[in-house]
């Protein structure tokens, strides 16, 4: 059997035996795993709280917060492992040290980023002149714009 002929007897038995598409082919489903690990800080750390998530499609399977300090499911296959790994005290002990470690040992590493990064707004005024549809005086348009922490109060002082 020649090479031409035994490419062509592959290529067959891959189609009927139904193999996956090759490089380049457009694929029927892409599928997304992924985890998250989330540290919350109260007053420093102070109140430190974990929170780690395992998602699949989207969809959140199983939770474990230091505040419960077990694995919870949500989905059918989410219940069976988080009973799984509830059931392994080794791994236990090491979700339940994990806001120990992992977050509170980080705290000093994110603070210039987050707790003390301050960025000030940038401030614009602009006259909006009267439209056809809203006869009138112009309004003022009183902008804000790419600030950190989100929370700041603006006050508008008639006639100063």
């Amino acid at each position: 059997m020649g090479r031409g002929a035994a490419a062509g007897a592959l290529l067959v038995a891959l189609v009927v035996l139904g193999a996956p598409p090759g490089a380049g082919a457009e694929l029927s489903k892409v599928f997304l795993y992924m985890g998250t690990h989330e540290c919350y800080f109260i007053n420093g750390t102070e109140k430190v709280r974990f929170v780690q998530r395992y998602i699949y499609n989207g969809e959140t399977y199983v939770v474990f917060e230091s505040d419960v300090g077990v694995h919870v499911g949500f989905t059918p296959y989410g219940e069976k492992f988080a009973r799984e790994m509830n059931s392994d005290p080794k791994w236990m002990e090491e979700q339940r040290t994990t806001v120990d470690w992992y977050c509170r040992d980080n705290y000093e590493v994110v603070r210039p980023f987050t707790v003390e990064r301050r960025v000030p707004p940038s401030v614009s005024i602009s006259l909006v002149p009267p439209s056809s549809s809203q006869p009138g005086p112009g309004h003022l348009l009183f902008s804000v714009m790419d600030f950190y922490p989100a929370a700041i109060q603006v006050r508008w002082f008639q006639g100063q």
